[in-house]
């Protein structure tokens, strides 16, 4: 029998990628770090990701201002970083000095790249249309890095209230996608 499931969960279960760093920063202030799990693939070229940042946190500012970001992929093993840096706000905390994290020059943005990440996606706002609305911003990468060191490295997926899933097996299927 199916049980009623409180709307405020139903992000629980739709989360459609990985958990991701979204670097920032604005003209005369340090770099910050947020965790985001509210992404999406909008076209693939250029590579179009649509993102939520809520107008609350300290990021939405400077990259409204800045019109620039980059998303970084964590590993696994950074699941407890990542959760604290969602659990804190950069309007009083150094988040890369606390959290240890190493910020690396990126070529065609402000914001700095992460060096302990899987991937990192320099990226530059497309469209705000919808951020007025809904806090959505959508960014072309226009610059990719790989982490040759992390190549194996699992990912982690947020499903909410401190609770996150890492990547499990990898299924190979025919595709007439390259």
């Amino acid at each position: 029998m199916l049980k009623d499931l409180p709307l405020e969960r139903v992000y629980q279960f739709i989360e459609p990628g990985p958990t991701v760093l979204l670097t920032t920063q604005a003209p005369n202030a340090k770099p910050n770090v947020m965790p985001m799990s509210w992404h999406m693939m909008v076209d693939f070229e250029p590579p179009l990701i649509a993102c939520v940042v809520n107008q609350s946190n300290h990021s939405f500012a400077a990259l409204k201002e800045t019109g620039q970001c980059v998303l970084a992929v964590p590993p696994a093993e950074l699941v407890e970083t990542v959760s604290a840096l969602g659990n804190c706000t950069g309007n009083d905390t150094d988040k890369f000095g606390v959290y240890s994290l190493t910020p690396l020059p990126a070529a065609h943005v402000v914001a700095p790249l992460i060096g302990e990440a899987i991937v990192n996606l320099e990226c530059k706002v497309k469209d705000t249309t919808l951020m007025g609305t809904y806090n959505l911003f959508v960014m072309q990468c226009v610059k990719a890095w790989v982490n040759p060191k992390l190549h194996d490295a699992k990912m982690i997926h947020h499903h909410g209230f401190g609770h996150f899933s890492v990547d499990g097996e990898m299924l190979k299927v025919k595709s007439k996608m390259r």
